[in-house]
């Protein structure tokens, strides 16, 4: 991979930082395209199975990843259901969305990390910084999903983005 993520964390924040080599105007397009989503969300091995996407302000995305690789062992046939509440769109420099974790119908789950995430597109000479800045309640809930494996799971996801935004152009 040409361009490694860069994590930081300050107290309760989370900062994830990563480079991409395609245009701000197709990262943003591929961030607010259920259809594009579908085709990079999720960490290797796992497919968006389910993707309903509403974007506006006041809208959601309610989606499930399921895990269709057989090597990854308990984690086989698990699903993972997610939903993200737009509330803020700058189209193509920012999205701020609340992250839940939910249940098939959408209801959020209770107790459960759902950090406040800013999401800055900025343009890099023809390359897209993509900045993913996320507000949990507390150090300790951000922790929960550090532990959980979520750094992994991310660069993981970003890397499928990278390939994903390489065959688009």
């Amino acid at each position: 991979m040409t361009n490694q993520m860069i994590t930081r964390v300050e107290g309760e924040v989370l900062v994830l930082e990563r480079v991409f080599n395609a245009p701000r105007e197709l990262v943003y397009k591929v961030f607010t395209d259920g259809e594009h989503l579908k085709q990079w969300w999720g960490p290797r091995g796992w497919e968006v199975t389910v993707s309903n996407m509403d974007f506006r302000p006041g809208g959601s995305w309610h989606y499930c990843m399921k895990c269709l690789d057989k090597n990854q062992g308990d984690f086989y046939g698990m699903e993972s259901w997610g939903k993200s509440v737009y509330q803020e769109i700058e189209e193509p420099e920012k999205i701020v969305l609340i992250d839940y974790f939910s249940d098939a119908e959408g209801t959020i789950a209770e107790g459960m990390p759902a950090p406040i995430s800013t999401i800055t597109f900025v343009e890099q000479d023809g390359k897209t910084k993509l900045i993913n800045r996320a507000v949990y309640d507390s150090p300790e809930a951000l922790k929960t999903v550090l532990d959980m494996g979520m750094e992994e799971g991310v660069t993981q996801t970003w890397d499928r983005l990278e390939e994903y935004l390489a065959a688009k152009q």
